[in-house]
This record gives structure tokens, sequence and C-alpha cells, in this order.
């Protein structure tokens, strides 16, 4: 007995097989800050050029992980008039029903005026303006260059900023306007928590009771750039490294690194979203935005995560209550 197979089953099993790819868009584009705003994934990456022609960001966004739209120019430098190249390393952020978008502008050196801003917008995809008329942090303290937030909110509603490149690492806390710091208990408003060999590009989030915070370490423009991880009892630390977990692969990929976490609601899925140099790159801003798949241990350990071109699978969150 012959079986007939229908066009529509094999098209079918075509589609449910189908991964994102990676790089999961086109263009040079890096530092990818991942987000989910309801039913809607949102990747708001640095545009990836020489840093005189750094003066605008895109968003992409998806309903799947797998179709992107690309949304042009959401903010740029005519919107901020302290910013005149450099703009990098965006944080996302909704918040009182406004979305803030953090970044870093200028390449500021001591002396000089850039570092991190902050931008409002009335949707996801902008336009973006600016929220002060000047950076929120200005200065170098603790000698960590004021590039590369990250804002992240605890279960207690407190709202932490980490930040700096230069090989150190700072953590303030927020105001609930997003605009101002806020001082510590003891009256700080700046606490140094560099881990060994940070470099750049934190990141944090919770899991198990337990904070996770990661970072980038090695050149940015060299084939080393990777990604490490330590765990904590409380986002100020003392954090325990647990080493690397994300790094080159001579079949892939190199410079893997600035990354953030996509978690799913409601489930212990997560994702690792990143940039990378393709194989043969030959110039350092030549990085793209992947995605793969991130998974722990049963004793709360990240597995080092492996790079793909296949990318993950379609995700839609229609299903999944909305945050």
């Amino acid at each position: 007995m012959r079986t007939s197979i229908s066009l529509f089953s094999i098209i079918s099993a075509v589609f449910l097989t189908l991964n994102a790819g990676n790089p999961v868009f086109e263009g040079w584009y890096a530092d990818p800050e991942a987000v989910i705003y309801d039913d809607t994934y949102w990747i708001y990456p640095t545009y990836s050029q020489p840093y005189e022609k750094q003066v605008k960001m895109d968003a992409f966004s998806s309903k799947d992980l797998l179709h992107w739209t690309r949304h042009e120019n959401i903010i740029d430098t005519t919107a901020v008039q302290w910013a005149e190249k450099c703009l990098w390393a965006p944080a996302a952020l909704r918040h009182n029903g406004k979305y803030y978008l953090f970044f870093s502008a200028n390449d500021v050196h001591p002396g000089e005026t850039g570092g991190i801003g902050v931008a409002i917008a009335d949707s996801p995809e902008g336009p973006y303006r600016d929220a002060l008329g000047k950076p929120l942090i200005n200065d170098n303290v603790n000698g960590a260059q004021p590039i590369d937030q990250f804002v992240f909110v605890d279960e207690d509603g407190s709202i932490y900023m980490y930040y700096g490149g230069w090989g150190h690492c700072n953590v303030v806390k927020l105001t609930d306007t997003l605009t101002e710091l806020k001082p510590f208990e003891d009256g700080t408003f700046f606490k140094e928590i560099t881990p060994e060999k940070y470099v750049e590009g934190p990141f944090m989030f919770k899991r198990g009771g337990k904070y996770y915070f990661m970072w980038s370490q090695g050149g940015w423009t060299g084939p080393d750039y990777c990604v490490a991880y330590a765990v904590a009892d409380n986002p100020l630390g003392p954090f325990d490294s647990r080493g690397e977990i994300l790094k080159r692969d001579e079949m892939i990929g190199t410079g893997a690194g600035h990354h953030s976490v996509i978690h799913i609601p409601g489930t212990d899925d997560y994702y690792i979203v990143y940039h990378r140099h393709p194989l043969g790159a030959d110039d350092g801003n030549n990085r793209v935005t992947c995605i793969d798949r991130m998974y722990f241990d049963t004793e709360g350990n990240i597995l080092p995560v492996k790079m793909t071109f296949d990318g993950v699978e379609p995700r839609t969150l229609s299903d999944l209550e909305k945050n």
C-alpha cells in the first residue's frame, strides 16, 4: 500500500523544523540588548561602524524569534545635543508606562562631555528623546569609563544600573524617575564590584534566588573576546566567579561577547543574545547579532554555550502571561 504525503504536511514539517539562523538579522550590529515587551521580542543594538559614524541607533522586533522587523533611527545625535559620536550599548526598560533607552556617547575621557545618557519614548520603537539634556553619568568614577550600562530591577523594586569600561565596573541605584542617582544606605552613590578579568559589558539576572552577574573580557576587536559570569546572594556581591561560558569557535565565529539574556516568562528557558565576528572578518567593526540557547546544570551553573549557525527554534509569546 502506497502512503501519500500531502503538500501541506511537507510544508508544515519544514516550518516546524525551521530555525531562525545566525545572525538573526542583516547588518553590522553589536552589543545587543534584548527585552520582552508583552508578546514581542525587541533587540536594541549598537550600530557597528567607525566611531564617527555611530550617530544613530536602530531597533528590531519579532513575534517569534524568526522574522525580524527593523525600526530605523529610533534615536540619533540630533536628538541628543551633547552627543557627537559613539552611540553605544543601549539598555532598554519599560517603566511607569514609558519606554526608556539608556545609552553611552562620545567615548568620553576625563575632562570631556559624554558618558551615560537616558532617553524616553511613548512606544518601544521610539522616537526617543533625551530626558536630561546632559549625561546622567559623565565622570570616570573608580576608573570606570561611563559606558555599557545595564539596568536591573530587583524583586523588591530597587533599580540598579551596572556599568563601566576600562576594566572597572560600578553599580549605582536609580530613583523611580530613572533620571537621578539614589544613594545607598551608607550615603554613597557608586560602588565598585569589578571581578577578575572584567573588561566591559555587564549584565545581571536573577534565577533560583541567586544573582547572576555577567560581563565581557578580552579585546572587543579581537578573536578572544568572551563572556564570563559570577554568582552572589545579593545584587552587590561578593560574587563567586564561575568562569567563561561563551567564547570563540573556529568553526563558527570569533570575538563572541557583549551580550544580554532573554528569559521566557513562566518557564526556565533562557536565550543568550550576543555579537560575534563572522569567520574571515578582517575589521573589528564587522560584528553580527546572534541568539543561542543557554542551559544550566542541576547546581545552577551556566553550561558552556554552543554557538551555532542554526540559531534557535521559533518561539511565540502570545500564549504567555503579559509582563
